[in-house]
């Protein structure tokens, strides 16, 4: 009964009762009432873009409007009753909405908010103009309502009906239709990639949003018996959007409480004086400083909850025993290749990055695709699945040309991928990331009234793809929660999710501990025996040992291809991809260097730390010192807390509990920005880059006085100099990675956290970035989170090994080194196997 009683809908109507009641016992117009809870429906139609879907309509006021002179057109001419007229109102809502779709929707961010804002000052200037038909200024008037003759019967009415409109949104958003949004509201490319037409979903979504709103103008229009061409001008055209942000548009009753504060505010303000947004704007802006996520935002900060509520939060039950993952796919002729590529070609203006590519890929069988950062790798990926276009040449898939055909359809037809660049659903669950990525393809996708989790097949495969990975214990989690090892199972995951004859998987292994390498290798070597897999890999060693064939590209030109055993004795290979040499890691720090370290003052000290996200804890009394010019590790297991720490140093995420001090200053749970201007630089996991500016740019914008110069980073990276016009998009991985180092140094830093710096990183680029770190150990403190601890250690002079949330090891990093055991027992290191 309690839980009945919580549900949004049933919230809905036992508010809009109590202010009947209390309208009623004050002998207030009980017209105000009605009109917030038509604001309300009106404010959660537009929430089903916003919130759900990404799309901001600045102009939704067009349907609004519209569908109130629909209703009054009907009403005047003679329909029966109210119920046609709405019924007729919202008909011709949603043939609007899909007209004005169609030509919008093609557009995106600012474009797309614009262009509903002109329809709805079309609108309102016919409607002012056209007297004849729509009455000009004086409006349509007099308008009928022969059911509903009293305003406390339409009241009655009113409140209900919308309260059955909040019931289907509710109910939309839980179905497979409304969680497939809230994807596209998240990542529209991963959803693409899974082979969803976000078109499609963005043109329904659209339509519902214009029938939903429609259905509120046509009652406005039965309130105030009359349509005016007030509601379609662009002084009220973000009236509802309005509502929503200062009701909290990340929350489902959002529209409510803003609709009460809105309509509210201006009755009282507006009997006090014409001016009352001179009144009224302040009061917006006070809410949208101290509380972005509006009234509900600022509630559930006060209670130290800053989750969403657009959606419940549980999960599917775990079943007792879950079904162990089986891939699926069609059966294939073995003889004949899936993929033919044929004089492929891609050119960046003057930049050749893929030079008459010539490939074929075979059933049941692991074709490895490798070569050095910048070789044109993942540009190739991207040209197969349709994100990137081609200059010349020719791509069959199983017997289909998609060398023009759209991203979504290429998927349909049986591809699957990863990104080398994480590509996850960062604001729902791990659960749903994976069921979202199940049910795509999946017909029941589409439906509208079903509860998405009401399907128990689709739920069991989920269960089992979050099993292959070890992700089960973390199914509730929301996806920004998770370690960024975790968020790669995750991405492998997705990516199997999908009925797909060849998976292209960009890098899976990276950022994994060796132990998941080797779990994932023998997944992906399991895969292989049903499909066919390409996979980009820069793990030189596990590639030989897992590969039916390779094939090399350098410089967007094939050097090798053929068995591992011949590659690897490929001359040009060594030369173009390990280098002319083989790598050979920088000198560790002496035993003079490290006692040096160690008795130089503490720079960062971390006391009995206690963080985590939305109530779970992550940290539990983690303690550690970092000196001053001393390189520490901070290693552990996927999930343990590596990356959380980092976070809580730099203020990401707030401490509940500890002390962090840098330099004797305390910095706990203070302002990002202020802990960066008191010298912590984060290197952070995948880069984060402003992609559209360039090389200079990146680090001009992060340039202060005490940090290092221009000249400073090219000297530790003097590929950044030849490199400094180019846009940070266009680079590879491991320029990406030396531009983000190069801009922390650029910071006048007493302590610099890198997290993941060789993760997708080829041989040769690793050596050239620890190299640089060789060069800045005894320069400025440094914390370095690496699941590598074979790469790692040699460079530092202490570690620390933390398991669930807590230190389990401290000491220098030779002794960990020379333990084999130790790390065994900490890391889950596998020495030298490979699955």
């Amino acid at each position: 009964m309690s839980a009945a009683l919580r549900h949004p809908v049933v919230l809905v109507f036992v508010v809009l009762l109590a202010l009947t009641g209390v309208w009623q016992l004050i002998g207030a117009p009980i017209g105000l009432i009605t009109q917030i809870a038509i604001y309300t429906l009106y404010g959660a139609g537009v929430c089903m873009l916003v919130s759900y879907t990404g799309l901001v309509p600045f102009g939704a006021s067009v349907f609004f409007g519209c569908a109130s002179y629909a209703v009054a057109f009907v009403m005047l001419r003679g329909a029966p009753n109210e119920i046609v007229g709405l019924m007729f109102c919202v008909g011709f809502s949603l043939v609007l909405a899909a007209v004005i779709a169609l030509i919008i929707l093609r557009r995106r961010g600012l474009y797309f908010s614009l262009l509903t804002l002109a329809f709805s000052q079309i609108a309102f200037e016919i409607a002012y103009k056209w007297t004849s038909v729509t009455g000009g200024e004086n409006g349509l008037q007099d308008v009928p309502r022969p059911l509903f003759t009293s305003a406390w019967s339409f009241h009655a009415f009113a409140v209900i009906t919308v309260c059955l409109g909040i019931g289907l949104l509710w109910r939309i958003a839980h179905s497979p239709f409304g969680r497939s949004l809230q994807a596209l509201r998240d990542n529209e490319q991963r959803a693409q990639s899974l082979g969803y037409n976000t078109f499609l979903l963005k043109f329904v979504a659209f339509v519902i949003m214009g029938g939903v709103v429609g259905y509120a103008g046509g009652l406005l229009a039965l309130m105030l018996n009359g349509a005016y061409a007030d509601n379609l001008s662009w002084q009220h055209a973000g009236d509802a959007l309005l509502m929503a942000v200062l009701g909290g548009v990340h929350h489902f009753l959002g529209p409510l409480w803003g609709a009460i504060a809105f309509i509210l505010l201006e009755d009282r303000l507006s009997a006090l004086t014409e001016s009352w947004w001179l009144i009224f704007a302040p009061i917006v802006i006070l809410f949208a400083l101290a509380s972005p996520e509006g009234m509900q935002g600022l509630v559930f900060r006060l209670m130290r909850r800053n989750d969403w509520t657009l959606t419940r939060k549980a999960i599917p039950p775990r079943p007792e025993s879950i079904e162990p993952y089986r891939a699926g796919g069609t059966k294939l002729d073995p003889a004949k290749p899936i993929l033919t590529v044929t004089g492929l070609n891609k050119r960046f203006g003057s930049l050749v990055v893929a030079s008459d590519l010539n490939l074929q890929v075979y059933p049941y069988r692991l074709h490895s695709f490798i070569g050095p950062n910048g070789a044109g790798k993942t540009t190739f990926f991207n040209m197969l699945t349709g994100i990137l276009k081609p200059n010349d040449g020719r791509i069959v898939f199983d017997g289909h040309d998609i060398t023009d055909l759209a991203l979504h359809r290429r998927i349909r037809l049986g591809l699957s991928r990863s990104f080398q660049i994480l590509s996850v659903f960062a604001n729902l669950t791990t659960f749903e990331n994976v069921r979202v990525a199940v049910q795509a393809q999946d017909r029941r996708r589409w439906g509208l009234w079903r509860d998405a989790y009401g399907y128990e097949d689709l739920n069991a495969r989920t269960w089992s793809l979050l099993a292959a990975v070890g992700l089960q214990d973390r199914a509730a989690e929301p996806c920004a929660n998770l370690g960024h090892g975790e968020r790669r199972l995750l991405e492998i995951a997705i990516s199997l999710a999908t009925e797909a004859k060849l998976l292209l998987l960009d890098e899976p292994l990276a950022g994994l501990a060796e132990a998941d390498r080797v779990v994932v290798g023998g997944l992906i070597r399991g895969l292989a025996e049903s499909h066919a897999v390409l996979l980009i890999e820069h793990d030189i060693d596990r590639v030989l040992a897992l590969s039916d064939r390779i094939t090399v590209l350098h410089q967007g030109r094939v050097i090798a291809d053929g068995d591992p055993a011949s590659v690897a004795a490929n001359a040009d290979v060594v030369t173009a991809y390990l280098g002319a040499e083989r790598i050979v890691p920088p000198p560790s720090p002496t035993e003079a260097e490290r006692v040096v370290h160690a008795a130089g003052k503490p720079v960062l000290v971390v006391e009995k730390l206690r963080a985590g996200y939305a109530g779970s804890v992550v940290l539990e009394e983690l303690s550690l010192v970092v000196h001053e010019g001393e390189a520490v590790a901070l290693l552990g297991r996927n999930g343990v807390g590596k990356t959380t720490t980092l976070r809580a140093i730099t203020g990401t995420v707030r401490s509940a509990a500890g002390r962090i001090t840098l330099d004797g200053g305390e910095i706990t749970n203070i302002r990002p920005y202020e802990i960066n201007q008191r010298g912590v630089s984060l290197v952070p996991e995948g880069r984060r880059l402003f992609p559209n500016l360039t090389v200079l740019d990146n680090l001009r914008l992060a340039m202060r006085p005490g940090g290092a110069s221009l000249d400073d980073v090219y000297s530790l990276f003097p590929k950044l100099k030849l490199l400094q016009r180019s846009k940070a998009e266009s680079l590879s991985g491991g320029e990406r990675q030396m531009l983000a180092i190069g801009r922390a140094l650029t910071v006048p830093a007493k302590l610099i956290l890198l997290d993941e710096p060789f993760e997708g990183l080829a041989p040769t680029i690793v050596k050239e970035v620890m190299d640089a770190l060789a060069q800045l150990r005894g320069r400025v403190a440094m914390v370095i989170v690496e699941h590598h601890a074979e790469t790692i250690l040699p460079l530092v002079d202490r570690a620390y090994v933390l398991v669930n949330g807590r230190v389990a090891f401290e000491g220098t990093a030779k002794a960990l080194e020379d333990d084999p055991a130790l790390q065994a027992r900490l890391l889950g290191v596998v020495q030298k196997e490979v699955a």
